[in-house]
């Protein structure tokens, strides 16, 4: 069945993107940080993230790859992790609505080390797509991750091969969010992003 999706507004409507209908705002049911924005899947376990973030500096990250995954890192990794991580391909990418604003894509999976280990309705792995925005007049990175866990008889591993990149359903569905977003993807107010200079 299409996949079908309502123009969510996000942070108060001060951005707009296309959503999947069925994800929930988890504001309703849980405390949410100011600069996020998280909804999720109603019948599943794929949550969609929208979080706005100090623009990396040069020092930090010197090409857009290295802030791909200095985000990444931030955002996934822990000290004393030990999932596996694995960076499959990156891209730079076109906002249908905002065609001179600087985007990029990034695929991931996070591996659980020991599956042995592993617990009910705990993923196997998660593939996650990340898109940066970077706007930098407003000195901000706008990162959007779509995380997709894969947990025992939830998924067809027969159907799954990352390193032939053979996605399987649940990945796919999530890379046809990541089109979506990408065209419809929309900053309605600037006043959002307010930084330090501007308010002094």
């Amino acid at each position: 069945m299409a996949t079908t999706f309502n123009l969510t507004p996000l942070f108060g409507g001060a951005l707009v993107a296309d959503l999947p209908t069925g994800y929930a705002d988890v504001s309703s049911i849980r405390d949410v940080s100011d600069h996020q924005e998280i909804y999720l899947d109603l019948k599943g376990f794929t949550s969609i993230i929208f979080d706005i973030t100090e623009r990396l500096t040069p020092e930090q990250a010197s090409t857009d790859e290295e802030a791909l995954k200095f985000h990444f890192t931030d955002a996934f990794l822990t000290e004393g992790d030990t999932d596996i991580t694995k960076f499959w391909h990156g891209n730079s990418a076109v906002l249908g609505k905002m065609p001179g604003t600087p985007a990029y894509t990034l695929f991931a999976s996070q591996h659980v080390a020991d599956p042995s280990l592993l617990k009910r309705n705990v993923a196997e792995f998660t593939g996650i797509i990340l898109i940066l925005i970077r706007l930098e007049t407003q000195k901000t990175d706008i990162v959007v991750s779509i995380n997709v866990p894969h947990v025992p008889g939830e998924y067809n591993k027969d159907d799954i091969n990352l390193e032939a990149q053979k996605l399987g359903s649940h990945l796919e569905t999530a890379s046809e969010f990541r089109k979506r977003i990408l065209e419809t993807f929309e900053v309605k107010d600037w006043g959002l992003f307010v930084n330090e200079e501007e308010e002094e």
